[in-house]
């Protein structure tokens, strides 16, 4: 017997991508923003493929989303479904994941979180601003073209070293808010600009998420090289994972995604 689709494979939940902004999502990090909110973008992907693990694509997230919920997302409030998921994921854990991961399976579209400490410790964000736009969704799917690098190595930590800096954090949240605004002009200039910063900041704010000792490989070099050659470009994640490129044209070696939207 085979399988008709590859969703009977690795499930019908959707995964998330998460652009700039990211880290925004931690308390520890919004704590320090003198510019609230500070705000990050996720986007809902149809599950056509088998990302890689422990690559930024929220696949521990996304598991647990499973065993919740194997036969898909209820028909409740997403809020309620956002809350039940961190609360599984994260019981017991001294260092919990940001929201932004359970917010990405759960919300289809394109994302703005906004994230403010003083609103429910910064667990939570403020506001979401959806975008469910077939057309900008279709022009996001042209844009950015995903590059297989390498998975964190097992004892990596990117928050062993934390520059707490507020002006820096306040550009963190302010490049989340920036590449929202690019995805619905469609500007695919600002778009990468939004991007390139927000590496930029996590290169400042947390060095781990680029440069540690048990990374096999220098990130940095290639990030600039595909920065300098393109639009803009992004790590998927702390350590690698996958690199995110804006360009209109096709990157040698690259893929892309189908955003999920939501439906009318």
């Amino acid at each position: 017997m085979t399988n008709s689709h590859i969703t009977d494979v690795i499930g019908r939940l959707p995964y998330r991508i998460a652009l700039a902004g990211g880290w925004i999502d931690q308390p520890f990090i919004s704590e320090h923003n003198p510019s609230v909110p500070g705000s990050m973008v996720v986007v809902c992907v149809e599950p056509m493929f088998l990302f890689m693990e422990r690559a930024g694509i929220c696949i521990g997230t996304r598991k647990i989303a499973l065993e919740l919920w194997p036969d898909g997302l209820p028909e409740r409030d997403p809020d309620e479904l956002v809350r039940q998921l961190y609360a599984a994921e994260n019981e017991g854990k001294h260092e919990p994941s940001g929201s932004q991961d359970m917010i990405g399976i759960i919300y289809p579209g394109i994302n703005r979180l906004d994230y403010d400490f003083e609103y429910r410790g910064g667990i939570f964000p403020r506001h979401i601003e959806s975008c469910n736009d077939r057309e900008t969704a279709s022009w996001l799917e042209s844009v950015i073209k995903i590059l297989p690098v390498a998975p964190r190595p097992e004892g990596y930590n990117p928050i062993e070293t934390k520059n707490l800096v507020p002006d820096w954090i306040a550009r963190l949240g302010q490049s989340g808010k920036s590449c929202y605004d690019a995805i619905l002009d469609r500007d695919i200039k600002a778009l990468g600009a939004s991007m390139n910063e927000c590496m930029l900041c996590w290169e400042k704010i947390l060095p781990g998420t680029v440069r540690h000792h048990t990374l096999k490989m220098d990130l940095l070099p290639l990030l600039k090289h595909y920065q300098s050659k393109y639009a803009g470009a992004m790590y998927s994640g702390c350590g690698g994972g996958y690199l995110y490129v804006v360009s209109e044209e096709p990157v040698p070696g690259a893929f892309g995604i189908k955003v999920k939207i939501k439906q009318s």
